[in-house]
């Protein structure tokens, strides 16, 4: 039975949530593998909206089981509200059907503010969320972190956060002026989580594995997207942890050789939030008007902030399809285009005379680039009703065909709307 990794394929955002959704009744678990509540995953089913930031959205689905894996990185606050949202709204969740990896590491104030001081002070901002991701990931590779199963063990807590404080607060009152974290009311709050979230820590690696091995069938969600990848997105315009399909094994413990496909998916335009080099990014008013077209607009799920638009980039996405192993791909969003008159694809970069195809790892041309792009004209008209391909306007049918040959992949499924059901099933991705 095949389990399949669902990835972003541009700057995040490219709507991964509402595919996660569609592909759950068909999977036994729906497993998150990387990132933190910096992700932001919104299904609209009907008129009601649910945002997810660190549960998956497969949560959703009565019978299924979700699991926070080990490569993800929790703020307990975060993540208690988020559960007691979605039972404020009806959705059936508790330890019979979310699973936290103990080894998933702990998101703490002091990883907030020391993400702030360095948005603030240090040379070149690279548009966090100020969530405490990255020195969260910091401190973990430091070897340093506190995980989520210390949280159930309260002299270990202790230990660990005294350490961590002495470290912290010299830094904070010596170089930065600013009052130091006490200890007490930290230590009181972290074990006061450890209680609460203790069903549902477990060992998640044990669960998965021994869940293939009865023939269960596994989909692994990532956050964000591949140009966001600590290693092989827009370094250091990026995320703190491998979004890409790779973050998969390393964030559940589930070895390669028990995935069987990855779905890549990509909006049909670009969007990406924060710093960093965007070449197809358009300014002006066109740009603010694909941002507010629809009924949710491009705003961040997670921090309302406004994302930059652009046209779709090949080169961005062959460099995607590569890391990834992609064969397949949803494409979302592209009713969105229907607002506008003439559509634009970057099918190529020039830099200094040379035609670049696949996106490269030189940062010094990122913001030197000279896009090259095909226009196709619009079809100014609402799609979203739509459910068989052949029922699409020409031009949009004559868009996506060109993407697949340019790209050389499939196009299996196009969302047409925010809505669960918005959407064309050209071939079936489970």
């Amino acid at each position: 039975m095949p389990n399949i990794v669902v990835v972003g394929t541009q700057w995040g955002d490219e709507g991964k949530g509402k595919i996660i959704d569609i592909l759950a009744p068909y999977f036994d678990f729906v497993v998150r593998y990387q990132g933190g509540n910096n992700a932001g995953h919104t299904v609209m089913i009907g008129t009601k909206e649910f945002t997810f930031h660190l549960i998956p959205s497969g949560i959703l689905h009565p019978g299924k089981e979700v699991v926070i894996g080990n490569g993800v990185v929790v703020d307990p606050e975060a993540l208690i509200q988020e559960i007691q949202d979605l039972r404020n709204k009806g959705v059936d969740i508790g330890p019979h059907n979310l699973h936290v990896s103990k080894s998933a590491h702990v998101i703490f104030p002091y990883h907030k503010i020391s993400e702030k001081i360095r948005e603030e002070e240090s040379i070149g901002r690279i548009g966090s969320t100020r969530r405490g991701i990255g020195p969260c990931y910091v401190d973990k590779n430091a070897r340093v972190g506190i995980r989520m199963g210390d949280l159930l063990y309260p002299e270990v807590l202790k230990e660990k956060l005294r350490r961590n404080l002495k470290e912290i607060n010299l830094i904070l009152t010596k170089i930065h002026s600013l009052p130091p974290l006490e200890f007490k009311p930290l230590f009181e709050k972290y074990k006061e989580y450890g209680r609460i979230l203790a069903p549902y820590l477990k060992d998640t690696f044990l669960i998965l594995n021994r869940a293939i091995e009865r023939g269960k069938r596994i989909l692994f969600e990532g956050a964000q997207g591949t140009m966001l990848d600590v290693d092989f997105g827009t370094y250091p315009y990026v995320t703190s942890s491998n979004a890409t399909a790779g973050g998969a094994s390393i964030g559940t413990g589930i070895s390669p050789i028990h995935i069987d496909e990855v779905i890549g998916v990509m909006k049909a335009y670009t969007t990406r939030v924060g710093e960093g080099p965007f070449p197809t990014e358009i300014k002006g008013e066109l740009g603010d008007k694909l941002r507010n077209a629809g009924p949710i607009g491009e705003y961040g799920r997670s921090t309302g902030r406004p994302r930059r638009c652009g046209w779709l980039d090949l080169v961005v996405l062959r460099r995607s399809i590569l890391v990834n192993g992609i064969k397949r791909m949803v494409l979302t969003r592209l009713d969105i285009l229907g607002y506008v008159k003439k559509v634009k694809v970057c099918i190529s970069y020039r830099w200094k005379g040379k035609e670049i195809e696949v996106f490269p790892d030189d940062y010094a041309c990122w913001n030197e680039v000279e896009p090259v792009y095909e226009e196709f004209e619009g079809w100014s008209e609402d799609i979203s009703k739509i459910r068989d391909y052949h029922s699409l306007p020409a031009p949009a049918k004559r868009y996506v065909e060109r993407i697949e040959e340019m790209l050389n992949i499939k196009i299996a499924m196009i969302s047409v709307g925010p809505r669960r059901e918005e959407v064309i099933i050209r071939e079936k991705l489970w």
